[in-house]
């Protein structure tokens, strides 16, 4: 705990940080933006050099227990900072990891606060049983989607709902981009079993064909370039050499590339919310709950990937019509949702102030 005299509340930033996702990234970016003047951040990363050199802040080894636990013996909060951490659906390590640490944050008296989660999937009962208790036990929780709100309402708890943060997060230009032909469309692919080998190829041919119809500039994005960029070296050859694998590793900097496209293709959640965020045209590919609700919030056109078409000819006509006719979100639902994701900002704002 900070001493007597001691300046400054010393917060432990809790996420998948520092594991080369960009969506993730992303959102410890947005934390750090909205954190209180005066709020020390030491934050959990599995790439503590490279998080303290990015964003200026205290980084420790997230895997490693005595780092972890004398940062927790010498902070004042725990925060667990936005996305999806309490979930079965990739393996009960993460759910009991980030409950772990929870737990013992609240038993070490630490003031907690679950900022910007997404709950869930909770498919099994220990997992569900230990998310309950943990939430319980936080002393302010945030949530960025209504599924989730309705599963802290069922088990009694209070909460804020706001759209997910990164529709806050500060943009950065993207060296060269402007140097690249116009018009550009981005492209935000990742692996999951329902996209097999044979739907990745029906895909790759139907953005060759949009491609030749709109002579556009294809940007493929590898928001976790360790899973992604496989997929986008595949996709590669099926496109014009007007096409760019464009990996970023500054959150900004993916915020602001697509500040620079006329449309977006994608299937991660926060590709498809940095191009919503922009004057940009979306049409998403969901492979998870929290891209279907989007969709639906939104209005978004796409697929689940279990219902993209067969036929390259269908989609590669899909995406012309989008691309012609389609309307990103007006400035003014732009502005709107931006405004009420600082909601999070301001539950952070009356729990640290």
């Amino acid at each position: 705990m900070s001493q007597p005299g001691t300046k400054g509340i010393r917060a432990v930033l809790c996420g998948y940080y520092g594991m080369g996702n960009g969506g993730d990234e992303a959102l410890l970016a947005t934390l750090l933006q909205m954190l209180p003047d005066g709020v020390i951040p030491l934050v959990l990363s599995g790439n503590p050099r490279e998080t303290a050199e990015r964003y200026g802040v205290t980084a420790c080894d997230r895997k490693s227990l005595r780092q972890v636990w004398r940062a927790l013996r010498q902070a004042d909060v725990f925060i667990w900072g936005g996305g999806s951490l309490m979930q079965d659906s990739t393996s009960l390590g993460s759910a009991f990891y980030y409950g772990g640490l929870m737990e013992l944050a609240q038993r070490l008296g630490l003031k907690t606060i679950a900022w910007a989660q997404g709950i869930g999937p909770l498919r099994r009962s220990l997992p569900r049983w230990l998310a309950r208790r943990n939430f319980r036990g936080c002393d302010w929780v945030s949530v960025r989607d209504r599924a989730s709100g309705q599963l802290l309402d069922d088990w009694g708890i209070s909460f804020t709902l706001a759209p997910d943060p990164v529709w806050a997060l500060r943009r950065e230009a993207v060296p060269g981009l402007w140097d690249l032909p116009a018009p550009r469309v981005a492209v935000v692919l990742r692996p999951h079993p329902d996209l097999t080998p044979a739907r990745l190829e029906v895909l790759a041919h139907a953005l060759g064909s949009f491609q030749q119809a709109t002579d556009t500039c294809i940007l493929l994005i590898p928001f976790h370039p360790s899973q992604d960029l496989a997929i986008a070296h595949q996709v590669l050859p099926y496109l014009s050499s007007n096409s760019h694998i464009l990996p970023l590793s500054d959150p900004h900097q993916l915020r602001g590339v697509f500040e620079g496209v006329e449309m977006a293709i994608a299937m991660r959640l926060h590709g498809l919310i940095m191009a919503a965020a922009a004057d940009c045209s979306c049409f998403a590919l969901s492979y998870d709950p929290k891209v279907t609700q989007l969709m639906v919030e939104l209005d978004l056109p796409g697929w689940e990937l279990d219902e993209i078409p067969l036929d390259s000819a269908k989609i590669t006509t899909t995406w012309l019509e989008l691309y012609a006719n389609g309307e990103p979100l007006s400035p003014d639902q732009r502005s709107a949702i931006g405004d009420r994701a600082r909601l999070h900002e301001h539950l952070l704002r009356e729990a640290l102030t």
